[in-house]
């Protein structure tokens, strides 16, 4: 018999076994809040996955009842996910499930996971067991609270783990239009879990920040979990790239296909030619060590994630500048940085000669102002700029008065002297050693790999 397409490349990609015995699923698509009419296309998509794979059985679907729309009858869930049921088999699935389902013994329920079965989750399932009727053991396990989704839009999510069952073969990224979650801050730990897929970006804004949308997990005694927050649409189910990674999470959350579980280092690390020519770390991408803020009491609005270094503000919000503790002379620094349309930074040397970090687009953009200028003293001799949202590089020399500075692999300053502070600089002590300053008071901007070398 011919193999289905997907089926015969997970089989070469060796992501599935032929021969391993199939496990035991249930698939909860009960709702008890807002009803995804994807619930359908879902149960069908994992019951034909698992029997054109073989490596695992929808035993029972629990669908809340008749049509399992908002305040469907309890018995389903309550009859079909009891202790007893839940015993006999090795995973349970929450496709697009939402609110207070009524599982008879939730505690119980919890320790199933952890005793070595697993859960595995879709879209919703973070939107499960929330708010109101809030079960915090349930939203500790999955890993992340739903908090609120802006309009479908498409995305481009990275892959952090490209060797892991459920992100492997999807390549360095993947682009997909749907729904987009954003979690209650208080609820996500990236330090808990292992990233499969994630955005450094708002999905409408563009504003930096960790915006996780699947990741996994060992819990307990054996215990795993698997979620993704993709799944809101009927074509992304039908999608062989997210059935691709579906199968993938599941796999690995059965114990049928091996990869990571543990946490994901987020630390900026130098490479081994920069160790050599001996860089070292500003920024070690989990705190604000060796950082201090201009003002003591001025709005603390930097923080550190997914191994960024994020300046978020509110529409009409000024945030603070921050330095380096340490001060430098002559020395080459490298970055890595991004703005949302219409922001605007800065990039200080010595905290007193400004590299602008702008978005272009922006119409208050002047001349000497622009991304990659020498703020009032130098524009750019070559246009070199990304689009906002985009990650850009900049490697900046300085050498008495004397600045050189590559943008984007594009020499766009070459010597060029700065005789004075270029505006909002920390002193006017040009003679002397100073930080490295990152405006913080005119917008949002994520900066990542800041590492410096002294020449003298």
């Amino acid at each position: 018999m011919k193999l289905p397409l997907l089926t015969a490349s997970l089989l070469a990609l060796g992501l599935i076994s032929a021969e391993a015995a199939p496990k035991k699923v249930i698939v909860v698509t009960a709702t008890k809040g807002f009803h995804h009419s994807s619930t359908v296309i879902a149960a069908n998509v994992l019951t034909t996955l698992g029997e054109t794979t073989g490596e695992f059985t929808v035993v029972d679907l629990v669908d809340g009842g008749g049509e399992a729309k908002k305040g469907a009858d309890d018995t389903d869930v309550m009859e079909k996910l009891t202790m007893a049921k839940l015993n006999q088999v090795d995973a349970v699935i929450f496709a697009n499930t939402t609110g207070s389902l009524a599982i008879p013994d939730k505690d119980g329920f919890i320790k199933w996971v952890e005793n070595g079965h697993a859960l595995i989750g879709m879209h919703s399932a973070s939107d499960t067991f929330d708010g109101a009727n809030r079960y915090q053991p349930y939203i500790d396990l999955i890993g992340a609270e739903f908090k609120t989704h802006g309009a479908q839009v498409q995305v481009e999510a990275y892959n952090q783990d490209p060797m892991h069952p459920a992100t492997r073969g999807i390549g360095a990224s993947y682009v997909v239009y749907d729904e987009i979650y954003e979690f209650l801050p208080q609820s996500w730990h990236r330090e808990r879990v292992h990233g499969l897929l994630t955005m450094d970006k708002h999905p409408q804004t563009l504003a930096p920040g960790d915006y996780p949308v699947s990741w996994c997990k060992e819990v307990g005694h054996g215990g795993k979990v698997f979620y993704t927050s993709l799944g809101h649409r009927e074509d992304v189910w039908s999608s062989e790239a997210y059935q691709r990674h579906i199968l993938g999470g599941i796999e690995w959350a059965l114990g049928l296909a091996k990869g990571d579980g543990k946490p994901t280092d987020t630390a900026n690390k130098l490479s081994a030619a920069e160790k050599a020519e001996g860089f070292k770390l500003l920024f070690d991408g989990k705190t604000l060590n060796g950082w201090k803020y201009r003002r003591d009491d001025g709005n603390k609005s930097w923080s550190v994630q997914n191994g960024m270094l994020v300046n978020t503000l509110a529409k009409g919000d000024h945030g603070t500048d921050i330095y380096t503790e340490e001060k430098f002379r002559d020395f080459i620094v490298r970055y890595e940085y991004q703005v949302p349309p219409g922001s605007n930074s800065g990039f200080y040397l010595r905290g007193r000669y400004e590299l602008q970090i702008f978005d272009n687009l922006n119409k208050d953009g002047h001349d000497k102002g622009l991304n990659g200028d020498l703020y009032n003293v130098a524009s750019c001799t070559i246009p070199a700029t990304r689009k906002a949202g985009q990650w850009q590089q900049g490697e900046a020399k300085i050498v008495g008065n004397k600045v050189t500075f590559i943008l984007n692999g594009v020499k766009v300053h070459d010597g060029v002297t700065v005789e004075h502070g270029t505006g909002s600089q920390l002193d006017d002590n040009d003679d002397q050693p100073g930080p490295i300053l990152l405006q913080g008071d005119h917008g949002a901007v994520g900066f990542r790999n800041i590492r410096i070398k002294r020449l003298n």
